[in-house]
Formats: structure tokens, C-alpha cells, sequence
């Protein structure tokens, strides 16, 4: 199980590396609002796919070495929830954001998780020698639906701020070029922290298995 939780690290850090070199080779893309997702209107779009791929496959190889440790039936339903957030993570890279199953690859990928982890966390913690990094644990499963929260309150903000300066917002409406001055835009900044916390949970999960 140690070279699933080596891989399950090494993809995961690779993610990470994609979604850093995106905002190098695509600039256009300004991170303080622009969506993670969105760099598949650029030139680069098979590196975000990469960057989806690899993500997936780190949180599938977490789970898998999950259900290995876990031994309650809740930890289990935890576990399966951390592969369906893999599954959608993995929909979002054949599904870019003009494709009609992108939004359920964000439903799969993103609610799932820190339900999941959060069962799974405070079930690990209760065991020996788990427990010897509790506060890690809980601090990164505890991170996931916080940054989801700020993605959600940011993202409220940029919209109602378009929707003061008069842009039109919808499914099929074009993405402004720049954002109108007195628009307070983060979401892009929130966006790209939620990424980082799904990343660094399984990272956790996956180094505290070698290190015990």
C-alpha cells in the first residue's frame, strides 16, 4: 500500500504543478476571477485536462487506500464519497465548462469531498497511531468546506457586482473581458484555494499513512 499512497502523492503534486503552469502559459486568464475550468477556452486546454486527470487520480488512489484502513460502515459511505469527488474531478477533464456535463462533474466532484473527508477524518483520529496528527487531519478535512463557503460567498459577490454594472450573466452569456472598476472580484482567488484544500487533504491522508 505504500506505492499507492507514493503515487496518490506524486499525482497530486503534479496537479498542482499543471494548474501553476497554466497561469504561465496562459495569462489571459486573469486568476482573481476567472474559474479554474475556464482555461479550456484558451490554447491550453489539454493541460487542463492533464491537471483534472492527475487530481482524479491522486483522490481515487486515496480512497483506495482508504478502504483498506477504515473499518466502520460510515467510514466506508466516507470512502465512497472521496471516489465519486475522484470520479467527477476526472468528468471535469473530458467535460470542459461549455460541455452540458460539466455541471454535474462539479456536483460530483466538489459536495462529495468534504462530507467524505470529514467522516473519514474523525473516524482516522480515533485510532492509534492516526491520532498522533490529529490536528493536521481535522485542519485540512475542516479546510474543504470552508473554501468551498468562500467560493460560494465570492462568487455571489462578483455576480452581483456584474449584475450592478449592467453585465449580463448566464449560461450562455460571454465572459467580460475585464472586470468594471467597484467590482470586487476574489472568486478566482477562492476558486484556486478550494483546488489547493482538495489536493492537500488526500496529500495529508497519503503522507500520514507512510509515516505510521
Amino acid at each position: 500500500m505504500e506505492i499507492i499512497a507514493t503515487a496518490s502523492i506524486i499525482a497530486g503534486i503534479l496537479s498542482l504543478l499543471c494548474l501553476l503552469a497554466l497561469h504561465v502559459v496562459s495569462p489571459e486568464f486573469k486568476p482573481n476571477w476567472r474559474m479554474v475550468s475556464e482555461y479550456a477556452m484558451g490554447k491550453n486546454k489539454w493541460l487542463l485536462t492533464l491537471f483534472f486527470c492527475l487530481w482524479s487520480l491522486s483522490t481515487l488512489l486515496g480512497a483506495y487506500l482508504l478502504m483498506q484502513v477504515v473499518i466502520t460502515n460510515a467510514a466506508i459511505i466516507g470512502v465512497l464519497l472521496i471516489a465519486v469527488s475522484g470520479i467527477g474531478a476526472l468528468m471535469g477533464g473530458m467535460f470542459d465548462i461549455k460541455h452540458k456535463l460539466h455541471g454535474l462533474s462539479f456536483m460530483l466532484g466538489v459536495p462529495t469531498l468534504p462530507i467524505g473527508a470529514l467522516i473519514i477524518s474523525y473516524h482516522l483520529i480515533g485510532q492509534e497511531p492516526w491520532n498522533a496528527n490529529a490536528t493536521l487531519i481535522l485542519c485540512s478535512a475542516h479546510a474543504l468546506w470552508i473554501s468551498v463557503v468562500l467560493m460560494a460567498l465570492t462568487m455571489m459577490l462578483l455576480f452581483a457586482g456584474f449584475k450592478k454594472a449592467g453585465i449580463a450573466m448566464g449560461p450562455n452569456a460571454e465572459p467580460p473581458k475585464e472586470v468594471p472598476q467597484g467590482v470586487i472580484a476574489v472568486s478566482g482567488y477562492a476558486n484556486r484555494l478550494l483546488v489547493f484544500a482538495y489536493v492537500f487533504w488526500v496529500l495529508v491522508i497519503a503522507q500520514t499513512y507512510l509515516s505510521i
